[in-house]
C-alpha cells in the first residue's frame, strides 16, 4: 500500500497530520495545565509519556479495511476497532514493561470504556459459538492473524521513524490476544485512588482524551488567561477595600468573609490575579449555586476579559442552551443560523478551551462519581483556582459533597480555593475549614461593616397575605420588593397587588415559568427602572443584581432572610439620600411553609430579629450578623447532621472506587435529575412547543417547559394532571425522530407560571 495512510475521511486528513494536530494540542495542555506534568514527580516524564501515547493511539487505522473505508471503497471493516490494532505498535516501544502496560491500557481504550468493549466488542474478535452475534473478522481467524494479514506494519514503522524519531523492531510488532489485556484490567481494576499510579495513569488517559478529541477538531490555539487581564481591576485600585487589597496578596486557599456589596467578586478576582503570578496558569472555576447568577455573573465578567472570538470566560449550566437561545436572539438570527451559534459557544464552554468557567458544583462532582469522562475533568481540574460564592446556599449532602471535592482537588490535584461568604453558620465553616486544611481567613474591617448599616428589620405581627393593605401603601411613594416562601403564595399575593402599580411596572418571579418567560422578566429587571412592585419566592435571594427601598417577607431563616434584605438598599450612592430602609418580616407562616423550612430555625430567627428590635432599635449591624447566625443555627439539627455524614461517606466511598476507563452505572441525564426535578410542557405552552418541534428547534421548544420538583411530579401523575406524550418528526433523509416529553393541564400564563391549584383542558394528543 503505497497511498497516503488516512485518520479521517471527510475531510480527508492523513494520520501524520492528525498526530501533528494532536500534539500540537499537547503543547497547548502543556502552557494551559502545567502542573499535570508534576503531580507524580516518581515516575516517567509525564509529557513525554503522553507524547507517545498520542503518536501510537492511531496507528491501527493503517489496517487496510479502514483505510477503504476512509477511501470509501468497498471494504469488509464490519466495524473492528481501530484501538485494538494499535496495541501490538506499543508492544515494539522500548520502554519498562509497567509503561508499556500503561500505554497499551490508554491507548486501548481511548474510544470506548472497557466495559462497552468486553460486553460489546471482544467476543466478535473471537471464535464464539453464537452464530446470531456477526463476527468482525472470519470465525476461523484470530485477531493475531488478522493484523498479520492486513495492519500494513512497514507504512507505520516508516511515519514513526521519519517523522517522530521512534524506531521500532519489526519483530517486537506481536499483536497478543488483546481480551486478556482489557479482561484483565475489569477483573483487577488496579488503578483505583488507593494504588500509587492511580493519578498518573488518570491525567495521562485524561490528557490523551483532550488530545484527540480536539485534535480531531483540528483547533490550532487553546486561550490563556494571564495576570495582565485583570488589569481593568486597577479603575478601582485607590478605592479598594481592605479585604480587597488582602485578597490581592494572598497565597493559597482563603476563606473571605465580607457584607453582601462589599466587592467580593472583584476580591476574588485580585486573588485570581495573585495566583497566576505566583503559581502559574491553572483553569478559573467560579462556582454558584443558581443558573441565574452564574447567567448574571457570565455577562459581567464577559464585558471586561472577552474580545471578539477571544472567548475566555464561558459557563456551564444545565440550562444552558436556553439561555444561548435567549442570547443570541438579539442578534435576528435564523433558528438555523441560531443552533450553529449555540453549538459552536456551548463547545466551546464545555469543552477545556475558555480558562475561566462560571458554573453550578454539579459540573465539578461529576467527576468524582465516575461518570463518562471524568479523566478529562480530573484533568482539568490539576493545578485549577476554585472560587465559591454563596456557598451556604446548598443542601447539607451538597454541602458534603463539596467537602469531599474540596479535599480531593486541593490534596490530589494541586487546585486552590477560594471561599466568599457573607453570612455562614460556623458548623459549616468549620466543615470546610477542615477539607482546606492550610488556608488564611480575611475579614471585611470593623470600619466597613460600620459603614454598611442600611436595613432597619420590623417585625410584624400575622402572615403577610392578611396584611395587603400595609404593602398597597408603601406602594404609593417606595419600590417594594415582596417574598414569599411558595409559589403559590406568591402568586395569590402578586394578583391581589399589581393593580395598585401600572400594568409594567409590576412582575411575579419565580422557579414555575418556562424558560423564555423568565428570561424575559430577568431582562425586564436588569435593565429597566420602571417594576416598582416586584413579589417572588426564594428564587429572587441571590440570583439578580436590583435595588428596592422596602421589602415585605414571610418569615424564613436567618440566613435567607439575609439574602433577601440584601435586594434592599442595594445601590451605595443612595445611601445618604435614602438611610436605613424597611424590612419588614411577618410573624405567622402559612401551613404549607412547614414542608419547606425548619419551624424551631424560623422561630429562633424571628427571636434573634425581635432582639435587634428591641436593643438597637431594629437597625441591623452586619458586624453582629455572623453572632445571630451562630445563635439561630448553634449545630447541626439531627437530621441535616445525618444527610450530611451519610452524603460525605457515601461520596467517598464511591471515590475510592472509580477506575480510569470503567464509568458509572449512571449517565450524565441521571446524575443531574437528582438536583434538577423534573421538566414537563403545560397545556398552554403546547402549540407554540409542538410548532418548534416540528420546525426543529428543539432548543426553542425546550424553553417552553417549566421544571417541577420530583415530588409535585409524582403526585401529579398519580392525579393524572400529568401525562407522556411524544411528536415524531421527518428529516430530510426519511428518518423519524420521536420526541419524548410530558405534559401538564395545570394552568399556565405569562404572569403567573404555573398555577398548581387550577387545571386547563386537555388538548387532543398521543397517550404513552
Amino acid at each position: 500500500m503505497n497511498e497516503l495512510l488516512l485518520a479521517k475521511s471527510e475531510p480527508q486528513i492523513s494520520l501524520q497530520v492528525h498526530i501533528e494536530d494532536c500534539l500540537l494540542i499537547l503543547e497547548n495542555l502543556k502552557l494551559m495545565i502545567p502542573e499535570a506534568g508534576k503531580i507524580d514527580a516518581t515516575s516517567q516524564d509525564f509529557w513525554e509519556l503522553l507524547r507517545i501515547g498520542v503518536v501510537f493511539h492511531d496507528l491501527g487505522k493503517a489496517h487496510r479495511e479502514f483505510q477503504n473505508v476512509l477511501y470509501k471503497r468497498k471494504n469488509k471493516w464490519n466495524y473492528r476497532r481501530h484501538e485494538f490494532y494499535s496495541v501490538p505498535f506499543v508492544n515494539a516501544f522500548e520502554t519498562s514493561e509497567s509503561t508499556k502496560h500503561l500505554l497499551r491500557l490508554v491507548v486501548a481504550g481511548h474510544h470506548k470504556d472497557y466495559k462497552s468493549l468486553s460486553e460489546k466488542y471482544l467476543n466478535r474478535y473471537e471464535n464464539d459459538d453464537d452464530e446470531d452475534m456477526p463476527a468482525f473478522i472470519p470465525r476461523n481467524q484470530s485477531f493475531e492473524d488478522d493484523f498479520g494479514k492486513n495492519v500494513v506494519v512497514p507504512a507505520v514503522l516508516e511515519l514513526l521513524n521519519s517523522h517522530y524519531n521512534i524506531q521500532l523492531d519489526p519483530s517486537k510488532v506481536i499483536p497478543d490476544s488483546i481480551g486478556s489485556l482489557v479482561r484483565i484490567y475489569l477483573k483487577d481494576l488496579p488503578f483505583k485512588k488507593d494504588h500509587p499510579s492511580f493519578l498518573y495513569f488518570l491525567l495521562l488517559f485524561g490528557g490523551l482524551k483532550w488530545c484527540d478529541h480536539l485534535g480531531s477538531a483540528q483547533i490550532k490555539s487553546l486561550p490563556i488567561i494571564r495576570p495582565e487581564d485583570f488589569g481593568f481591576l486597577n479603575d478601582w485600585k485607590e478605592t479598594f477595600y481592605q479585604h480587597q487589597i488582602e485578597s490581592s496578596k494572598a497565597v493559597g486557599n482563603v476563606i473571605l468573609k465580607a457584607p453582601t456589596g462589599s466587592g467580593k467578586t472583584e476580591s476574588a478576582l485580585l486573588w485570581v490575579k495573585k495566583q497566576l503570578e505566583e503559581t502559574g496558569q491553572g483553569r478559573i472555576f467560579f462556582v454558584l449555586p443558581f443558573t441565574a447568577s452564574i447567567n448574571a455573573m457570565f455577562e459581567r465578567l464577559s464585558k471586561r476579559l472577552n474580545n471578539g472570538n477571544d472567548w475566555k470566560v464561558g459557563m456551564v449550566h444545565g440550562k444552558l442552551d436556553a439561555y444561548l437561545y435567549n442570547y443570541f436572539d438579539d442578534f435576528q438570527y435564523s433558528i438555523s443560523e441560531r443552533k450553529e451559534k449555540i453549538k459552536d459557544l456551548r463547545d466551546k464552554f464545555r469543552k477545556t478551551l475558555t480558562p475561566l468557567k462560571i458554573i453550578t458544583p454539579f459540573q465539578l462532582l461529576k467527576h468524582l462519581f465516575g461518570l463518562k469522562g471524568f479523566e478529562q475533568g480530573c484533568f482539568e481540574m490539576v493545578g485549577s483556582y476554585f472560587i465559591f460564592d454563596e456557598i451556604h446556599a446548598y443542601s447539607p449532602d451538597i454541602a458534603a459533597q463539596i467537602k469531599v471535592l474540596l479535599e480531593f482537588s486541593t490534596n490530589h490535584l494541586k487546585a486552590k480555593v477560594l471561599i466568599m461568604t457573607a453570612t455562614m453558620p460556623n458548623f459549616l465553616k468549620r466543615e470546610f475549614e477542615a477539607a482546606l486544611g492550610d488556608f488564611s481567613s480575611i475579614s471585611a474591617n470593623a470600619e466597613l461593616y460600620t459603614s454598611f448599616k442600611r436595613h432597619k428589620v420590623i417585625v410584624l405581627p400575622g402572615r403577610l397575605v392578611d396584611n395587603l393593605e400595609l404593602i398597597k401603601g408603601a406602594l404609593k411613594s417606595k419600590k417594594v420588593l415582596v417574598v414569599c416562601n411558595t409559589v403559590k403564595q406568591a402568586q395569590l399575593v402578586f394578583n391581589q397587588l399589581k393593580s395598585e402599580v401600572g400594568n409594567e411596572e409590576a412582575t411575579l418571579l419565580h422557579s414555575a415559568f418556562n424558560g423564555h418567560d423568565r428570561y424575559a422578566k430577568e431582562q425586564a429587571l436588569l435593565n429597566s427602572d420602571r417594576i416598582r412592585l416586584l413579589v417572588g419566592t426564594q428564587a429572587i435571594e441571590v440570583s439578580l443584581d436590583i435595588d428596592y427601598e422596602i421589602i415585605f417577607s414571610e418569615p424564613a431563616p436567618i440566613d435567607a432572610l439575609i439574602q433577601r434584605f440584601g435586594r434592599v438598599n442595594r445601590d451605595k450612592s443612595k445611601w445618604k439620600e435614602r438611610g436605613l430602609c424597611e424590612c419588614c418580616v411577618f410573624s405567622e407562616n402559612n401551613d404549607s411553609d412547614k414542608y419547606i423550612y425548619n419551624t424551631e430555625i424560623i422561630a429562633r430567627t424571628l427571636l434573634e430579629l425581635e432582639k435587634v428590635e428591641k436593643d438597637n432599635g431594629g437597625q441591623i449591624d452586619e458586624q453582629n450578623l455572623q453572632a445571630i447566625i451562630d445563635n439561630v443555627y448553634p449545630n447541626w439539627d439531627d437530621k441535616s447532621k445525618q444527610e450530611f455524614d451519610d452524603a460525605y461517606r457515601e461520596l467517598n466511598a464511591r471515590l475510592s472506587r472509580i477506575a480510569p476507563i470503567v464509568y458509572s452505572e449512571i449517565d450524565e441525564d441521571e446524575f443531574y435529575e437528582q438536583f434538577d426535578g423534573v421538566k414537563v410542557v403545560p397545556e398552554a405552552c403546547f402549540i407554540e412547543f409542538e410548532r418548534c418541534v416540528e420546525s426543529f428547534d428543539l432548543i426553542g421548544a425546550e424553553g417552553y417547559k417549566v421544571q417541577i420538583r420530583k415530588q409535585n411530579f409524582i403526585g401529579w401523575r398519580k392525579k393524572g394532571n400529568i401525562k407522556s406524550d411524544c411528536l415524531i418528526i421527518g428529516t430530510e433523509k426519511g428518518n423519524e425522530i420521536k420526541i419524548n416529553f410530558y405534559r401538564t393541564n395545570k394552568k399556565y400564563t405569562q404572569d403567573l407560571g404555573l398555577i398548581p391549584y387550577e387545571e386547563d383542558i386537555w388538548k387532543a394528543f398521543d397517550v404513552l
